[in-house]
C-alpha cells in the first residue's frame, strides 16, 4: 500500500507469551526476536513485527480452533481491548523497537453473529479472532489509535523508526538524508 518493494522471509518464532510479561513487553520481544531469526544482509533494511491483542493484561493469541475462536469473539463482544504491534527494524548492526498501541471496541455481538464470522475462517489465523481489514470490520464499533496498528504494520510508529535510521518515506520510496536516492527494501 505505500508503494515500497519487499521480500518476505519468515521468521518461524514460536509467538510464547511469557507469564508475567505484560502486553507490551510480548510484543516487542517477539519482534526482536523475529528479527533475531531470519538472515540479515549488509546494508539492508529488515522490518518484523508481532501484534497482540489483550484485555487489560491477558493475551488473546491466534485461536487453535473453531471454537476458541467463538470464545474469543464472544469475551471481546461489547467490550474495549487493546492491539499491541512491537515494531523492529534493523540495519547492518543496529537495531531500533518500539511497540503502537491502539484502543478497540468491539460492538454487542449475538452469538449466532459470532458463529457465522467464525464460520467464514477468517478469524482462525488472527490474534484475537478478528481481522480489521476484512469481513471483521463489521464488528468493530469504534477505535482510539492507528487503524493500520490493528491491521499489524503501525504506519505512524514505522515511520518514526525508520527517522532513527535518518531515512525518509518518500511516497513510494525511501531516501537516506546522506546518500543520493536509493532502494532500501523493507524485509520481514
Amino acid at each position: 500500500m505505500m508503494g515500497l518493494e519487499f521480500e518476505i522471509r519468515p521468521s518461524h518464532v514460536a509467538e510464547a507469551h511469557r507469564t508475567g510479561e505484560s502486553p507490551a513487553a510480548a510484543a516487542r520481544r517477539l519482534a526482536v526476536e523475529k528479527m533475531a531469526a531470519v538472515e540479515r544482509h549488509p546494508g539492508e533494511l529488515m522490518i518484523t513485527a508481532d501484534t497482540l491483542v489483550a484485555i487489560g493484561d491477558e493475551i488473546l493469541g491466534k485461536p487453535s480452533g473453531p471454537d476458541e475462536a467463538l470464545a474469543m469473539l464472544q469475551r471481546l463482544s461489547g467490550r474495549k481491548h487493546e492491539v499491541y504491534t512491537g515494531l523492529a527494524l534493523a540495519m547492518d548492526q543496529r537495531m531500533e523497537a518500539d511497540v503502537a498501541v491502539t484502543s478497540v471496541w468491539v460492538r454487542e455481538l449475538a452469538h449466532r453473529e459470532c458463529s457465522e464470522y467464525v464460520a467464514t475462517g477468517e478469524p482462525l489465523d488472527k490474534a484475537g479472532a478478528y481481522g480489521i481489514q476484512g469481513l471483521g470490520a463489521a464488528l468493530v464499533e469504534r477505535i482510539e489509535g492507528e487503524y493500520y496498528n490493528v491491521m499489524g504494520l503501525p504506519v505512524q510508529l514505522l515511520l518514526s523508526l525508520l527517522t532513527r535510521f535518518d531515512i525518509h518515506y518518500a511516497y513510494g520510496r525511501l531516501m537516506s538524508a546522506t546518500a543520493s536516492e536509493g532502494r532500501i527494501e523493507r524485509r520481514s
